[in-house]
């Protein structure tokens, strides 16, 4: 069975060792450990997928408890119709609030074109008056 150094998995996934770190100490990984004093983490290919899907996650916004509730219904694979229901879930409402902002920035877009046409024609009355003087 495969298994992956904490410095293998952070170049692999361009990340470093200390975020790994703190995605156990989330919970959402839990390497093996070996050598003296367990010093040493083993990741298996199972916790390497726990890590994909957590990086996938952050990807798409997700919070850590939203993370960490999907990679806990990747574990169980007992009813996965109930599994794909709740992602779609929690993909509906993120999309939600995603769309929301979306539609927030628009209005802020275009209060700022407004101020910036509004402050081009004053700027340009200004250099017409100097020139005028």
């Amino acid at each position: 069975m495969a298994t992956y150094t904490i410095t293998e998995l952070a170049k692999e996934f361009d990340i470093t060792p200390r975020a790994i770190r703190f995605y156990e100490d989330q919970g959402l990984i839990s390497p093996s450990r070996e050598g003296p004093s367990g010093r040493n983490r083993v990741y298996s290919a199972r916790e390497r997928t726990h890590l994909k899907l957590t990086l996938r996650g952050k990807r798409l916004g997700l919070s850590l408890s939203e993370i960490k509730h999907l990679v806990t219904m990747y574990d169980s694979p007992k009813d996965t119709e109930v599994q794909l229901q709740s992602f779609l879930d929690v993909l509906a409402k993120h999309r939600t609030s995603l769309e929301q902002q979306r539609e927030d920035i628009e209005v802020m877009l275009d209060e700022i074109t407004a101020h910036e046409e509004e402050s081009q024609r004053l700027l340009g009355i200004v250099n017409k008056a100097k020139s005028s003087s």
